[in-house]
């Protein structure tokens, strides 16, 4: 069996030698170049990988609906896991999910989206409002596409 010197038609540099650290150099180089390239991006999406959400737009939480819990409602916060009593008051989502405002008003300061279903509220960054609409826009395309396949050999 021949070694591996031989087959590839290179030597062996017992670790010595200006050639010794040559790929440990270049690797360096390689790391360093990818890790500015990263944070060039200031946290914005690289690889169309799901972002950081934002939080949820001031207006939209402010805005949100109370619920008063009646007698006949058996449900308990989704987050603290705390029943309702009668006649409290609850933040309702536009998922219909209730949450008292002590621990969803938190939560939507962080993100956009609701913690049980992850149905997104708007936000007011702009740049992840254009993001979500282009992100509906390839899913609708994607779809119109797989819809148009099917139909030519149905």
């Amino acid at each position: 069996m021949t070694s591996y010197f031989d087959e590839h038609d290179c030597e062996e540099t017992n670790g010595s030698g200006p050639d010794a650290n040559t790929l440990l150099r270049w690797a360096r180089l390689l790391r360093n170049d990818i890790q500015a390239f990263v944070a060039s991006f200031d946290g914005r999406d690289i690889f169309d990988e799901e972002r950081t959400r934002p939080p949820a737009s001031k207006d939209v939480v402010a805005k949100l609906p109370d619920k008063v819990v009646g007698r006949y409602e058996d449900s308990r916060c989704p987050v603290c896991l705390v029943g309702y009593g009668l006649g409290e008051t609850c933040k309702q989502l536009p998922c219909k999910h209730n949450f008292h405002p002590g621990c969803i008003l938190p939560w939507l300061a962080k993100t956009n989206t609701c913690p049980v279903c992850r149905h997104e509220l708007p936000t007011d960054d702009e740049e992840y409002e254009e993001f979500r609409r282009e992100k509906a826009r390839a899913q609708q395309r994607a779809f119109e596409r797989e819809s148009l396949h099917s139909a030519m050999f149905t």
